[in-house]
């Protein structure tokens, strides 16, 4: 019998006695999993906090993020959030030396389960309203192909070619006490910074944002980067991943024992450029937001036709700024 794939964005069909992976029936509404790991509720005091959804009113707390799901998606999952915690309470190197599809599954769970929920608010709202529920059929696509990929996790799915996804991880200047998340559930973007380790993840880039910012990687190494470095670090990241032109579809061939889904090349037709045009205003605008910590205005940021500041590079000569010369606050 050849292995069947489940896709929820065929029909946008999300339902509680649903597993959101398998799409196999739960008895009731108690087989659920949490979107983030149970160490992120303890650890960091999250039980009691709230996670803004993506119309940035809406909220939900935390250990209110849940997933339906079969006990062995759960189970696996679990696993995941075990090997990442222990890898993340040694470090870099530790991190790096996960295997990078199951790092890519940990982190696809969390930013699939929190789109989960801005799906089902959305879905809500337009029954409210007495409109149709839809999805643009582009961003449809993405999506499907995004869970198809994390069905990998319980079923026999195969990559070939160069991985669709990019993680990058760096030493960062945070203490044990710092849980710092962001995601963007549309673009598949995931950042996170504890414990001394900083990673940024684009979840379907087919490797070609991280490849866009190897001079700026090659310039950090090793260091230990301030937290405003970091966050530049990101805010290029999601930026990047914004201007990428549309990949062509993946190639998908299915066989008796599971699926092969191979990356197409990365040189688009024509020769069309693989990213759009960067605007320093609207890049100034991203800065604003992930520097609101330290209080930058984004006319402080960027002042035309001055491009913006950095704290990753000078600006007159390109070469790295060390930490060290950065007398901000952490």
């Amino acid at each position: 019998m050849s292995v069947r794939y489940y896709n929820p964005f065929a029909t946008l069909f999300f339902d509680s006695h649903t597993c959101f992976l398998t799409g196999e029936n739960l008895p009731d509404d108690t087989h659920k999993m949490s979107v983030f790991p149970s160490w992120v509720l303890t650890d960091f005091g999250y039980n009691e906090k709230r996670f803004k959804l993506m119309d940035f009113v809406s909220s939900i707390g935390y250990k209110d993020l849940q997933l339906p799901c079969t006990t062995h998606v759960k189970e696996a999952f679990q696993q995941l959030d075990e090997e990442v915690y222990k890898a993340l309470q040694k470090g870099r190197a530790a991190v790096e030396a996960i295997d990078n599809h199951r790092l890519f599954l940990w982190m696809g769970k969390i930013v699939y389960g929190i789109l989960y929920h801005d799906l089902l608010l959305e879905k809500q709202k337009c029954d409210k309203w007495k409109k149709p529920f839809g999805v643009a059929p582009r961003l449809k696509e993405r999506l499907s192909m995004f869970h198809l990929m994390l069905q990998s996790l319980v079923k026999p799915l195969y990559f070939v070619g160069e991985k669709p996804w990019s993680i990058t991880v760096v030493n960062v200047k945070y203490s044990k006490e710092v849980f710092n998340y962001r995601d963007d559930t549309i673009q598949l973007m995931f950042a996170l910074g504890m414990n001394g380790v900083g990673v940024i993840a684009c979840l379907q880039d087919n490797g070609l944002v991280k490849k866009e910012q190897q001079d700026i990687l090659q310039k950090i190494g090793s260091t230990i980067l301030h937290p405003i470095q970091f966050e530049e670090l990101c805010a290029r990241y999601f930026y990047s991943n914004y201007l990428l032109q549309p990949q062509p579809a993946y190639v998908i061939e299915k066989r008796e024992q599971g699926m092969i889904l191979t990356t197409p090349k990365t040189a688009h037709p024509n020769q069309t450029p693989l990213f759009g045009v960067w605007d320093d205003a609207i890049f100034a605008k991203v800065l604003t937001d992930y520097w609101s910590p330290w209080g930058f205005t984004r006319k402080q940021i960027h002042d035309f036709p001055d491009p913006p500041i950095s704290f990753l590079e000078n600006q007159a000569d390109y070469s790295f700024i060390t930490p060290e010369q950065i007398s901000l606050p952490f």
